[in-house]
Protein backbone atom coordinates (compact mmCIF):
# COMPACT_ATOMS: atom_id res chain seq x y z
CA UNK A 1 0.00 0.00 0.00
CA UNK A 2 1.39 3.69 -0.84
CA UNK A 3 -0.09 6.26 1.50
CA UNK A 4 1.67 10.11 0.94
CA UNK A 5 0.82 13.31 1.88
CA UNK A 6 1.05 16.54 0.34
CA UNK A 7 3.89 17.62 2.37
CA UNK A 8 5.85 14.66 1.33
CA UNK A 9 5.43 14.97 -2.39
CA UNK A 10 8.22 16.30 -5.12
CA UNK A 11 7.04 19.41 -6.20
CA UNK A 12 8.28 20.71 -9.71
CA UNK A 13 7.91 23.81 -11.69
CA UNK A 14 6.27 23.00 -15.02
CA UNK A 15 6.52 26.38 -16.14
CA UNK A 16 3.01 28.10 -15.46
CA UNK A 17 2.58 26.54 -12.43
CA UNK A 18 3.38 23.46 -9.97
CA UNK A 19 2.61 19.96 -10.07
CA UNK A 20 2.86 17.61 -6.64
CA UNK A 21 3.57 14.26 -8.03
CA UNK A 22 1.76 11.86 -5.63
CA UNK A 23 2.10 8.22 -7.98
CA UNK A 24 5.44 7.92 -10.61
CA UNK A 25 6.71 5.47 -12.84
CA UNK A 26 9.05 4.00 -10.09
CA UNK A 27 6.00 3.44 -7.74
CA UNK A 28 4.89 0.47 -10.49
CA UNK A 29 1.39 1.20 -10.79
CA UNK A 30 1.46 2.27 -14.36
CA UNK A 31 -0.14 5.36 -14.27
CA UNK A 32 0.49 8.94 -12.51
CA UNK A 33 -1.02 11.58 -10.15
CA UNK A 34 -0.36 14.91 -10.06
CA UNK A 35 -1.90 17.47 -7.59
CA UNK A 36 -1.47 20.23 -10.57
CA UNK A 37 -1.62 24.21 -9.42
CA UNK A 38 -1.96 26.56 -13.16
CA UNK A 39 -1.28 29.80 -12.16
CA UNK A 40 -4.12 32.99 -12.54
CA UNK A 41 -4.16 34.48 -15.62
CA UNK A 42 -1.56 32.01 -17.42
CA UNK A 43 -2.05 30.34 -20.59
CA UNK A 44 0.08 27.18 -21.22
CA UNK A 45 0.15 25.64 -25.06
CA UNK A 46 0.24 21.96 -24.02
CA UNK A 47 0.10 18.44 -26.11
CA UNK A 48 1.57 15.18 -24.51
CA UNK A 49 2.43 12.91 -27.52
CA UNK A 50 3.54 10.34 -25.08
CA UNK A 51 0.96 10.43 -22.24
CA UNK A 52 -2.72 10.66 -22.10
CA UNK A 53 -4.37 12.45 -19.33
CA UNK A 54 -6.91 13.37 -17.35
CA UNK A 55 -7.88 16.51 -15.22
CA UNK A 56 -10.58 16.99 -12.83
CA UNK A 57 -10.72 20.06 -11.26
CA UNK A 58 -11.53 21.09 -7.13
CA UNK A 59 -10.28 24.80 -7.17
CA UNK A 60 -10.38 27.63 -9.62
CA UNK A 61 -11.65 28.53 -12.72
CA UNK A 62 -10.09 28.51 -16.44
CA UNK A 63 -10.88 26.66 -19.67
CA UNK A 64 -9.55 24.24 -22.04
CA UNK A 65 -8.85 25.56 -25.93
CA UNK A 66 -9.02 22.36 -28.18
CA UNK A 67 -7.26 22.57 -31.38
CA UNK A 68 -10.21 23.76 -33.76
CA UNK A 69 -10.75 26.71 -30.92
CA UNK A 70 -13.68 25.18 -28.90
CA UNK A 71 -13.37 26.61 -25.27
CA UNK A 72 -14.68 24.45 -22.98
CA UNK A 73 -15.13 25.87 -19.54
CA UNK A 74 -13.52 24.93 -16.20
CA UNK A 75 -15.07 24.82 -12.51
CA UNK A 76 -14.71 22.78 -9.91
CA UNK A 77 -16.60 19.68 -10.28
CA UNK A 78 -15.47 19.24 -13.98
CA UNK A 79 -13.08 16.55 -15.60
CA UNK A 80 -11.88 17.02 -19.17
CA UNK A 81 -9.29 13.95 -20.97
CA UNK A 82 -7.17 13.67 -23.75
CA UNK A 83 -7.71 10.67 -24.85
CA UNK A 84 -6.18 11.19 -28.02
CA UNK A 85 -3.25 13.38 -27.55
CA UNK A 86 -5.13 16.28 -28.41
CA UNK A 87 -3.25 19.70 -28.21
CA UNK A 88 -4.84 22.47 -26.46
CA UNK A 89 -4.27 24.88 -24.45
CA UNK A 90 -4.86 25.28 -20.57
CA UNK A 91 -6.25 28.60 -19.27
CA UNK A 92 -6.47 29.65 -15.90
CA UNK A 93 -9.09 32.75 -15.07
CA UNK A 94 -7.01 35.96 -13.85
CA UNK A 95 -8.60 36.03 -10.45
CA UNK A 96 -7.48 32.90 -8.95
CA UNK A 97 -5.08 30.18 -9.49
CA UNK A 98 -6.49 26.77 -10.97
CA UNK A 99 -5.89 23.80 -9.33
CA UNK A 100 -7.00 20.28 -10.98
CA UNK A 101 -6.10 16.71 -9.82
CA UNK A 102 -4.49 14.97 -12.98
CA UNK A 103 -3.97 11.40 -14.41
CA UNK A 104 -1.61 9.99 -16.69
CA UNK A 105 -0.47 6.96 -18.17
CA UNK A 106 1.99 5.91 -18.82
CA UNK A 107 3.48 7.07 -15.85
CA UNK A 108 5.53 10.29 -15.21
CA UNK A 109 9.34 9.69 -14.31
CA UNK A 110 8.83 12.52 -12.48
CA UNK A 111 11.08 15.57 -13.62
CA UNK A 112 8.99 16.00 -16.61
CA UNK A 113 8.48 20.18 -17.43
CA UNK A 114 6.50 21.75 -20.32
CA UNK A 115 8.76 23.83 -23.02
CA UNK A 116 6.23 26.85 -22.58
CA UNK A 117 8.46 29.41 -24.68
CA UNK A 118 8.69 26.74 -28.22
CA UNK A 119 7.34 27.11 -31.16
CA UNK A 120 6.09 23.16 -30.77
CA UNK A 121 3.29 22.22 -28.36
CA UNK A 122 4.94 21.12 -24.86
CA UNK A 123 5.64 17.10 -24.93
CA UNK A 124 5.59 15.01 -22.38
Amino acid sequence: MIVRQLSEVATVEWGNGISRRFLLESDGMGYSVTDTVVRAGTKSRLEYRRHLEACYCIEGEGEVIDADGTSHPITPGTLYALDKHDAHFLVASPEADLRLVCVFTPALVGDEVHRLDSAEFSQY
